[in-house]
């Protein structure tokens, strides 16, 4: 009995594992800032004397990560988003625990 072959299916290339290979500027500038006003209110949120920049980063970062999050394009700037307003909150909650907006 010849061996015959069997055609084999040939896979499709994907594209990046979480994009879809365009470029987006204005979603990705939006995620950026907010991951770092997140970033920066996590920071100063947890340091007393720095508590009215937490609170000021926080009040800034929340809303710029929540309007990413509405406009974004991909899964890696949905999960940039969302760990942006996670430390934006957290960030805040412990600024204004420290004494929030008095200087």
């Amino acid at each position: 009995m010849p061996q015959e072959t069997i055609p084999r299916r040939r896979r499709r290339r994907a594209g990046p594992p979480a994009g879809d290979a365009r470029r987006h500027p204005l979603e990705n500038a939006f995620t950026v800032t907010g991951f770092v006003l997140g970033m920066c209110a996590l920071v100063f949120g947890f340091i007393p004397a720095t508590h009215f920049l937490g609170a000021l980063a926080a009040l800034l970062g929340l809303p710029t990560a929540l309007y990413a999050q509405l406009i974004s394009a991909t899964t890696g700037e949905r999960f940039a988003n969302v760990i942006a307003m996670i430390a934006a909150f957290v960030g805040g909650a412990m600024a204004l625990r420290h004494g929030g907006f008095s200087l």
